[in-house]
This record gives C-alpha cells, sequence and structure tokens, in this order.
C-alpha cells in the first residue's frame, strides 16, 4: 500500500476549458494501470450545494448515491472512472463556511478569533485530506473550480499551497490554460498562460505540470517557449486539443505521458502500459458506427444542453453499444403544440421526456406524449417525463380531463401525481428531497425487468412529487401498468402501457447510473427499441 498522493488541477486565463475532463482523464489512466483513485471538487461560489441552483446558472445538477446534489463535474467523474461518488467528492464554500460556523458555535475554538487563516483553510485541507484518509485511496486528484485570480479561490489556493509543502513528493499540481489562436496576426499567443502562471505563483504555488487547452496544434517550440518562462520542466508540458469526443482525452493525454509523469513525480514505477481495452472498445464502436438513431429530447432547457448532461452521455452511450450513432434534437416543451407536434417529431425514432421542475412548459410535454404514444412510438419519460405521462394517460385515455399534479394544480380535483407525505411539512428547499439511491422491484414481464435482466434494481432519485397510489387500480385497468415499486414504502417507481411498443417511464434518473464502461440498461433497451421502430 503506497501513500496516499494528492493531485490538484487548477484552471487559469477562462473558465470551462475542462479541468473537469483532465482530471477524469488522468483518473481512468491511473485506474487503468491499477491505482484505486478518486475525484473530488471544489467550488468557490457559496450554495450549500448546487440543488437550489437553477439549471441556467450552473447547468445540471447531479446526485451522488448517499443523496447529495453536486456539480455536474460529478457525472463525468463516474461516466470516466466508472466509480461512484458521495458527498465528500463535492465540497464547496457554502459547506466549509458552514462547517467552520457550527465549530465556533459549539465552543471547538476554545474562543479563538475565526479567520479565513488557519480555520478556513485547515477545514478546506482536512475536507481535502478526508478522502485518502477514510478510503486508502493511492490517488486523490482534486480539482479546484474558477480561475486563478478569482477572489473567491483564493482560501483554496493558498489550502494547496500549504498542503504542497506538508505533503511533499505526495504532492503534484497541473495547471490548465489556454493558448488562444489570433485569426488576424496568424498565430497562437503564449502570454495569457504565461499571466495565469505568474498569477499562480503569486499565491506560492509552482505548478508542475501544464496542460494547454487549444484549438490548434502546439509546436514543439511554443511549448518549449512556455516551460522557459513559466519554470515548468519541457516534457511536463502538455496540449489539450480539440477531438470529436472527450472519450478520447484519456488516449490523447496517455500519447503524451501525462500518467507517465505524474507517477515519475510522486517517485512511483512505471510498469508497462495502462489496461485501455475496454475503452478502446468503445471508441471502436463509436467511430466505426455508419447508421444513426434519431431521439427527441423534449424539456424547457435545451438551449443549454448541460442541463440535461447526464441524459445526453447516457443516449450517446447507449447509442455506441448499439452500434449508432446519436442524432439527438432538442425540442423546446414550451414551443411544442398541436398544431406542430407533428412536424417536430414524426421523423424522430424515439421520443425522451425530460425531468425538471415547474409549470413552464409541461403542455408542450403532455403534447408529445399524446402524439408519441397514438403514434406508437418508443418513450421514455424520467422523473417529471414520467409524471406527465401518468397525467396525459389520466386526461386522454381515462377521461379525468382535470387530472394534474399537485406541483402545477393544488386544488385538481384528480391529483393523479401528489406531493410525497413526509414533504408536506418542509419548507426549506435545499437537499430536502427524496435524494440519492433506493430500492426498485420490478414485475418480472415487464419491459424494465427483462432490459436490466433483474427484479431488483437500486437506481437513484431527485423529486419530492410521487405516483397517487390511490388512482393504481384504475392506472392497471386502463391499461397504464406499474411495474416497479420500492419494497419498503410501495411507491411506483417505473410505470408501462404494455400495448405499446416501448412506453416506459421512471420516476428515478437512470442518467446518474450510466458510464462509458457500464451504460445503463434501460438506456440501451430504449435506443434498441427505437432502431427497430426504424
Amino acid at each position: 500500500m503506497v501513500e496516499t498522493k494528492y493531485i490538484f488541477v487548477t484552471g487559469g486565463v477562462t473558465s470551462s476549458l475542462g479541468k473537469g475532463i483532465i482530471s477524469a482523464s488522468l483518473a481512468r489512466l491511473l485506474l487503468a494501470r491499477g491505482y484505486k483513485v478518486t475525484i473530488q471538487k471544489f467550488d468557490p461560489y457559496i450554495n450549500i450545494d448546487p440543488g437550489t441552483l437553477n439549471p441556467y446558472e450552473h447547468g445540471e445538477c447531479y446526485v451522488t448515491v448517499d443523496g447529495h446534489e453536486a456539480d455536474l463535474d460529478l457525472g463525468h467523474y463516474e461516466r470516466f472512472t466508472n466509480t461512484p461518488t458521495t458527498r465528500a467528492n463535492n465540497i464547496t464554500t457554502g459547506r466549509i463556511y458552514q462547517n467552520v460556523i457550527d465549530k465556533e458555535r459549539r465552543g471547538d475554538y476554545l474562543g479563538k478569533t475565526v479567520q479565513i487563516i488557519p480555520h478556513i483553510t485547515d477545514e478546506i485541507k482536512r475536507n481535502i485530506k478526508l478522502l485518502g484518509s477514510k478510503n486508502q485511496f493511492d490517488f486523490v486528484i482534486t480539482e479546484i473550480g474558477g480561475t486563478v485570480g478569482d477572489i473567491e479561490s483564493l482560501p483554496y489556493l493558498e489550502s494547496v499551497r500549504q498542503l504542497r509543502w506538508e505533503l511533499g513528493k505526495n504532492c503534484v499540481c497541473i495547471h490548465l490554460t489556454y493558448v488562444p489562436y489570433i485569426a488576424a496576426a496568424k498565430e497562437l499567443k503564449t502570454k495569457p498562460t504565461q499571466h495565469s502562471v505568474k498569477q499562480l505563483q503569486e499565491v506560492g504555488i509552482q505548478p508542475d505540470i501544464l496542460v494547454l487547452r487549444t484549438e490548434h496544434d502546439l509546436s514543439l517550440n511554443l511549448r518549449k517557449k512556455v516551460a522557459l518562462f513559466c519554470n515548468v520542466d519541457p516534457a511536463a508540458v502538455i496540449q489539450s486539443i480539440d477531438v470529436p469526443s472527450i472519450y478520447e482525452v484519456p488516449l490523447k493525454m496517455h500519447q503524451q505521458h501525462l500518467d507517465e509523469i505524474v507517477l515519475t513525480k510522486t517517485g512511483l514505477p512505471i510498469n508497462g502500459e495502462p489496461h485501455l481495452e475496454p475503452w478502446m472498445n468503445f471508441l471502436h464502436r463509436m467511430k466505426n458506427a455508419t447508421e444513426t438513431v434519431r431521439i427527441g429530447l423534449v424539456g424547457k432547457y435545451v438551449e443549454l444542453p448541460d442541463a440535461y448532461k447526464s441524459i445526453n452521455e447516457s443516449l450517446f452511450q447507449a447509442a455506441t453499444y448499439n452500434d449508432r450513432k446519436l442524432d439527438l434534437r432538442y425540442i423546446h416543451s414550451e414551443k411544442l403544440n398541436s398544431s406542430n407536434v407533428e412536424e417536430m417529431l414524426s421523423s424522430l425514432d424515439g421520443v425522451i421526456i425530460a425531468p425538471g421542475f415547474g409549470q413552464r412548459g409541461i403542455e408542450g410535454k403532455f403534447v408529445a406524449l399524446k402524439y408519441a404514444r397514438e403514434h406508437d412510438m418508443p418513450t421514455f419519460g424520467i422523473c417529471l417525463g414520467m409524471q406527465c405521462m401518468v397525467i396525459e394517460y389520466a386526461r386522454d385515455v381515462m377521461g379525468l380531463t382535470d387530472a394534474n399534479s399537485t406541483e402545477m394544480d393544488v386544488t385538481t380535483k384528480h391529483n393523479v401525481i401528489d406531493l410525497m407525505e413526509e414533504q408536506k411539512s418542509i419548507t426549506n428547499m435545499g437537499g430536502t428531497m427524496r435524494l440519492g439511491a433506493y430500492d426498485c422491484v420490478l414485475a418480472e414481464d415487464s419491459i424494465a425487468a427483462k432490459a436490466y435482466g433483474t427484479t431488483h434494481i437500486r437506481e437513484r432519485h431527485r423529486h419530492r412529487f410521487e405516483f397517487n397510489n390511490e388512482y393504481r387500480q384504475a392506472f392497471e385497468e386502463a391499461g397504464m401498468r406499474c411495474v416497479g415499486e420500492n419494497p419498503e414504502t410501495h411507491l411506483v417507481e417505473v410505470v408501462e402501457v404494455p400495448s405499446l411498443r416501448w412506453y416506459v417511464g421512471v420516476q428515478y434518473h437512470p442518467e446518474y447510473n450510466s458510464t462509458v464502461l457500464n451504460p445503463n440498461p434501460i438506456f440501451v433497451d430504449f435506443i434498441k427499441a427505437a432502431i427497430s421502430k426504424k
């Protein structure tokens, strides 16, 4: 057992350079070499978690197995590493300050003045080292959110500076920067990278490895120039050039020996090549697929694809394992109505009704579901999408024209979707939904059970409202079966219409449990049904 090595990934120049993808790619390479690896994300915003953030602000809110609402980068971590994450893998400034204030209130600081240094930085360091000490990981990769120079990031960078001295050879700093191409001058410019590294050095951190994000190939001379001005070994200056798929990034990093550089700098041996055959198989299928499957995603955040990041990737993975290219069409539910639904949906092989909250765009989802059901189109409803399936079926098949969810209409006479009993007294919005992984038992003859290959599954949830069991018998008699339920509470988890080709709604979020090496079976089966329809 080696001492835990800590790798810090920081970013400069601009946000959205792909620190999460670089972190996940390095983790995949180290895992492929037989090491035990985990990744954590430290976010500088003061929210306790992303659960109350608007998707337009922060993209998708990801949910861990233990019910923590987390940054969407944790989805990348899981998809690349094939390892579930927990609340320990995502820490915000809000959580750090909350922990420190709680300790101060308890008297843990013995009356001392509580300050950024050492109390906040000590709490940050404690959380950074927690994963390594508790789980005996060989590597803990820590991504610091934001960019160098952000005032919010300073306590994290100060913590990294301190840890560099405390950890010695067990610590490596990777800095990701941008090398822009100025079209008018026809030149790549390294000055932004130099300034970014200088800012990092000003807070006492000298990066060991530089990863240069670029749209154009960087010459050896340019990389040597960067190494000279940034005090970095020329061999440790790596380019991260645009590739057709994020899943190719681990191979690009390995070609430039990123994993070997990290092993060398942490004093570990380099034994042969990483075991990447399963990953290579996925990429081979991805690149060699020639036929296309066309899926429509109906939701209200479609102008921001990151709001459905895990669904997008799950569909892509499922299409790849079905040897198909994914043609994903985003359909704005607010703009969908009975007059344009045929034009929007008729050319599709399958439809997915997205999760979400609130009234906006809900009627468009009902229109899409009615069309898909009446035209026997493979249809997959997730969370609110499943609830919309139930409401539309109640209205248009069972004749309950005013059926609704009490989320949308508290006065509805037919509350086929209702607030969970334990949710009725809750006033705080953050972290109070039904969150995390729960068991589900499936009917043996159901589409879902056949897709999963088992009747016992465990999937993650994020919702407040549920199928109203008072209507269960009526739905069953009308042709919509409740084929999955929680074994303890008997809450309905999965509905199907057996008379249709593939019409399935799930209350849980299967997209949180789909990775490159283990795509979620329900997505794979949905794509298979869409292909057979085509």
